[in-house]
């Protein structure tokens, strides 16, 4: 079986998993699994909905069961496949895993034709121009927890 073949076989596996869910759960239309070595470690899926937890998105189900059954946060070695192309929160979350490659079914452009807002959030963090507000407020102790947690000896880096 040639790369290609093996990177479509785990999509469809993807693409099956959030079929079923979506039909027998009321979850999004999302599915995620990370592979290391050539071996499914985890499978992951939406459940916004159904645990009412706004970051639950397949990556990330997918990435806290890999980083358990692993015992590590660091994931490097890892490929994830996902029915979608990930949206900001997630591509974070792999880019924290060290994940350093993603396969995706569809397009954040096509997911917005569903109504999902992956290709808004996108684009506003290409303009710098956000609905949701930020404003920095300056505090004496601010830099405490920082300037402790760099002196430590015994930090663990991530």
């Amino acid at each position: 079986m040639d790369k290609n073949q093996k990177h479509k076989l785990f999509l469809r596996k993807v693409i099956s998993l959030a079929v079923r869910k979506v039909r027998l759960n009321n979850n999004g239309p999302f599915a995620a699994v990370i592979v290391k070595n050539g071996k499914i470690i985890s499978y992951g899926y939406n459940r916004v909905t159904k645990k009412n937890d706004p970051t639950l998105h397949a990556e990330i189900d997918a990435i806290r069961k890999a980083s358990l059954k692993l015992k590590t946060f660091d994931l490097t070695g890892c490929v994830i496949y996902s029915s979608c192309q990930p949206c900001p929160m997630c591509f974070s979350a792999v880019y924290w895993a060290n994940i350093k490659k993603i396969y995706y079914a569809v397009t954040k452009e096509t997911v917005s034709k569903y109504g999902f807002r992956d290709l808004k959030i996108y684009n506003e963090l290409k303009t710098g121009r956000f609905t949701v507000k930020m404003e920095q407020i300056d505090t004496d102790n601010a830099v405490d927890p920082f300037k402790i947690w760099n002196k430590k000896k015994d930090k663990i880096k991530y």
